[in-house]
Formats: structure tokens, C-alpha cells, sequence
């Protein structure tokens, strides 16, 4: 129990909560929190929905992770003189935001939108790289729930917090706080320690790019796998993307949302979470995955029971509740999933793309999922989100077993995919 609270208590800990806490404060600014400003000043659902592209490039960081592994600024070292940057340009562009008009220059703002969530995948691959380097092999658990704690903090000051400060404050005053809070990851990186010497940069960018393509590429089944990745969540992504101009729509207020559905859905996806990874032990990963992912999808349809009954708190309650903690048990066999297919000796680089490949769901929902729910109202829309968890559930079934998977057996969770314990959350 003492080697356990020296692990938790050490100075390395501390700077990843705070590091996990900057990384994840950029996320809902430019998605949820960013459709609330934009639906409570009343931007049409179409333009909403679009505004889901700016979300890109956390689906193509892999493209230039091996670029900030090949190259290293002129101060701090390879991994601190990324993160300073990244910070910088953050802060800088999230103030940016603050003073666009969503009416006027919607143009404007999705620009700045894209380069913040640009700048912020680009923290994200640096941080998760210094984070596995400054860190020993038997502190990747302690240190990965760390890291997710701070991430979930922030998601709730950028989410909730936010939302309930915008119901007494301007928007751009909103906006300028949560670029002000960025400060924590700057003092972190500031005076966190730069991993050792041995931690070297790749000789050539062939190094950094092209292996680690190859051997998953090379695997069994690598596209049908892929193909998985981007289909398994869809459901809930396409719910997700609507969430909050829905109840702001059915007369809910900001603070309603930010109360019930930011904090009581973070508390219940932080306890599904610890329920789906505790019962992935006991029934293997594949099972998990198919499990959890019913449960994710049939939770979808209590929302079309708050469409039918209206403004209903308990309803509301109800829905955002079961809904998390079905989506953080899918979560738990979803993160071991991806682990499990990550080889050791290129794991940043195919855990980037790995991600990468699932945000591209959010791509694919986003645009058509505003246009949808105006043609067909919301009952039908969160049917239709039951319906899009079938293909990835299918091709699970259907196809797993033929999966190829490195140094382990698919179904189970072995030391190989330790380092990849340290992952961020999925975006």
C-alpha cells in the first residue's frame, strides 16, 4: 500500500494531472460548449452541424506525429519545446474565438476553430509521448488515471462550468477564461523535467513515418479493423453531436444542461468506466465490446423518450445518466481494444492513427446529422442512432476472430499493451 502512495504522491504524477488538464480543455470549446453559444444565439441547426468539421485534424494527427518525433525546437528539449508551443498557440486562437461572432463571421470562427482543435492534436501527441518517456513501465496505470482525471476536470470547466458561467457572463468573456486556464499546462511543461538521453529522435523521417505503417498494414485483417474503429461508436457520436441543441431546443437552460447533463453524465461515464474495464477482466474484450456496445445503443432511445415528454427534468436526468454510463463501459473494452492492437515498439505513432481513425466518425455524423434532425424531428433522429451501432456490432461478430493482433490473443489483455495504458481519452 506505501509503494502504491509513493507512485500516486511523486512530483512526475502531479505534472501529468496537470498536463492532462491542459490537454483536455480545447475539446468541448470547439464542440459541445461551441453549440451552445452557437444555438443560444440562434445559429441554424444546418450550420451547427457543419461546424463538426472543425474537428478534423484530430482525425489526421497521425500525419505529422512522426514529424514532432524527427524534429526538435531550439529550447526546452524534444518534448517540453512541443508542448510550450502548442500551448502558446492554444491560448492564443481559443482567445481568438472569444471575440468572433457566430452570426456575422461564421466563416471566420470555423477557421479559428480548426487551428485550435489543429494545435490541440498536436499537444495531445506530444503529451502522450512525454508522458510514456518520464514515466517507468510499472507507473503507465497509475500514471494513465492520473492523466485521465485531469482530462475530465477540464472537460468540466470547459463543458459544464463554462455553459453556467455563459447564463451571467458574455461569451467572450467565457471564452477568455478558459484560454487563461491553459496557464497550468504551461507552468507544468515550464518546470517538468525533459525525458532522459536515451529517448532519441529517429535518424530519418522514414524512420519516424513508414515502419510503424507497415506492420499494421502488413497484419490480418488492418482495414476491416479500421473499418471497425470508425463504425463501432457511430451511434453515439451521432447522438452526442446533437445533444445540446436538443435540450436547449425542448426549453431546457444552460444551467440545466452544465448541471445535470455535464456533471451527472461526467460523474456516470468516470463510473462506467471502472465497471466496464473491472468486467472486461472477467469476460474478455470482444465480449465487452459487443455488451457494452448494445448498451450504448439501446440507451440511445431514452432520448427519444425526452423528445416525446418534452421539458421533463427527470426524464433528462434519466436519459444523460443511463446514456454515460452505458458510453463509459463501451469506452472501457473500446480503449483495451485499441491497446490491444498497438505494437510496442511503434505505440504512439499507431495509437495516433488508430484515434485518428475514430474521430473519424464525428467527420462522417457531423455535417448530415443537424440536416437530419431538422427534416425528421428528434424521435426519429434518435432512432436512427440506435440503428447506426448495427454495422460496427456486425462486423464485430462477424469478423473478429480472423483479426490479427500483435504478441497477444484478441480476446484477452496481456502485458503487451501496458504502454498503451497511458493513452488520452478518445476525441
Amino acid at each position: 500500500m506505501n509503494s502504491v502512495l509513493r507512485v500516486f504522491a511523486s512530483r512526475r504524477m502531479f505534472l501529468i494531472l496537470l498536463l492532462g488538464f491542459s490537454s483536455g480543455i480545447p475539446l468541448a470549446l470547439t464542440a459541445s460548449t461551441l453549440q451552445a453559444w452557437m444555438a443560444s444565439v440562434g445559429v441554424n441547426l444546418k450550420t451547427i452541424g457543419a461546424f463538426s468539421l472543425v474537428g478534423l485534424p484530430y482525425s489526421l494527427k497521425f500525419l505529422w506525429a512522426p514529424v514532432m518525433d524527427r524534429f526538435i525546437p531550439p529550447f526546452l528539449g524534444r518534448r517540453r519545446g512541443w508542448m510550450i508551443v502548442s500551448q502558446l498557440g492554444l491560448a492564443a486562437l481559443i482567445a481568438a474565438m472569444a471575440f468572433s461572432n457566430p452570426i456575422t463571421a461564421p466563416g471566420v470562427l470555423a477557421i479559428i476553430a480548426v487551428l485550435v482543435t489543429f494545435f490541440s492534436a498536436s499537444q495531445d501527441i506530444v503529451i502522450d509521448a512525454y508522458r510514456t518517456e518520464i514515466l517507468e513501465q510499472h507507473e503507465y496505470g497509475a500514471g494513465a488515471g492520473v492523466f485521465i482525471m485531469g482530462y475530465r476536470i477540464a472537460m468540466l470547466v470547459s463543458g459544464a462550468v463554462a455553459l453556467i458561467l455563459s447564463d451571467h457572463l458574455s461569451w467572450r468573456t467565457v471564452y477568455l477564461a478558459m484560454a487563461a486556464t491553459l496557464v497550468i499546462g504551461f507552468v507544468a511543461t515550464v518546470f517538468g523535467p525533459e525525458p532522459g538521453a536515451s529517448q532519441r529522435a529517429p535518424r530519418s523521417i522514414t524512420d519516424a513515418v513508414v515502419q510503424p505503417f507497415l506492420e499494421f498494414f502488413r497484419r490480418t485483417g488492418s482495414v476491416e479493423i479500421l473499418l471497425f474503429i470508425i463504425l463501432y461508436k457511430l451511434g453515439d457520436v451521432a447522438a452526442g453531436s446533437m445533444t445540446t441543441p436538443f435540450m436547449i431546443q425542448i426549453g431546457f437552460s444552460r444551467t440545466d444542461i452544465g448541471t445535470v447533463n455535464k456533471v451527472l453524465g461526467l460523474i456516470a461515464t468516470i463510473a462506467g468506466t471502472l465497471a466496464g474495464g473491472t468486467l472486461i477482466i472477467k469476460i474478455g474484450i470482444r465480449k465487452g465490446l459487443l455488451f457494452f456496445g448494445l448498451c450504448a445503443a439501446c440507451s440511445n432511445a431514452l432520448f427519444m423518450l425526452l423528445a416525446h415528454v418534452g421539458h421533463n427534468l427527470g426524464v433528462m436526468t434519466l436519459a444523460v445518466g443511463v446514456e454515460n454510463l452505458c458510453t463509459g463501459m463501451g469506452t472501457a473494452a473500446f480503449t483495451a481494444f485499441l491497446m490491444s492492437l498497438c505494437d510496442q515498439r511503434f505505440t504512439a505513432t499507431q495509437y495516433a492513427l488508430l484515434t485518428s481513425f475514430m474521430a473519424l466518425s464525428r467527420v462522417f455524423v457531423g455535417p448530415p446529422a443537424g440536416y437530419w434532425a431538422q427534416t425528421v424531428g428528434w424521435q426519429p433522429y434518435f432512432l436512427t442512432c440506435v440503428l447506426l451501432a448495427i454495422p460496427g456490432l456486425l462486423l464485430l461478430v462477424l469478423r473478429y476472430h480472423k483479426w490479427a493482433f500483435p504478441g497477444s490473443s484478441p480476446s484477452t489483455l496481456t502485458r503487451s499493451s501496458g504502454p498503451a495504458m497511458a493513452a488520452q481519452p478518445a476525441k
